[in-house]
């Protein structure tokens, strides 16, 4: 098959993947509530309000699409292994960044900017790990020795 080929199913699994993350990671925001507080729960779904428990909305699944990406991309596209952490990394502290730069600005939090700032975060992570796919301008374990920490991060309390 043809890069050209290869290249539009890429893309095209990188906006599923977007759809995908939006969709369970909004759904991801009840799951606790839902298993009446289930400690389990409480490491891949945010608890309370605070910005830090709703990177979870972002991360794991994020995390879980990437990880898809990998096994079906990784023969095509080789760079798609580092891209992914570095993709899920910057667009999960991409969230508690965008929050408090415009509460900083605006004094409050307003609702439809904090689902604006998840869902371009989650677009963010995924044009980041496309970008860098192609590019190959990653490389090593850096990113996920990030992602790691980040995910140890929400089992300490």
């Amino acid at each position: 098959m043809k890069k050209g080929f290869y290249m539009k199913a890429l893309k095209r699994d990188i906006g599923i993947g977007i759809v995908f993350s939006v969709i369970v990671g909004t759904l991801a925001h009840f799951v606790y509530e839902w298993t009446g507080k289930n400690p389990i729960a409480a490491i891949f779904f945010p608890i309370d309000e605070s910005v830090w428990e709703h990177v979870k909305l972002l991360f794991f699944p994020t995390l879980l699409y990437g990880l898809f990406l990998i096994k079906k991309w990784k023969e095509a596209y080789p760079c798609i292994v580092p891209s992914v952490p570095v993709g899920i990394v910057i667009g999960s502290l991409s969230i508690p960044a965008f929050f408090y730069f415009y509460t900083a600005i605006l004094g409050t939090h307003v609702l439809v900017l904090d689902i604006l700032i998840f869902i371009v975060s989650v677009i963010l992570c995924f044009w980041i790990i496309y970008k860098l796919t192609l590019s190959c301008k990653t490389a090593g374990n850096a990113g996920w020795i990030l992602l790691a920490a980040i995910g140890i991060s929400f089992w300490v309390k």
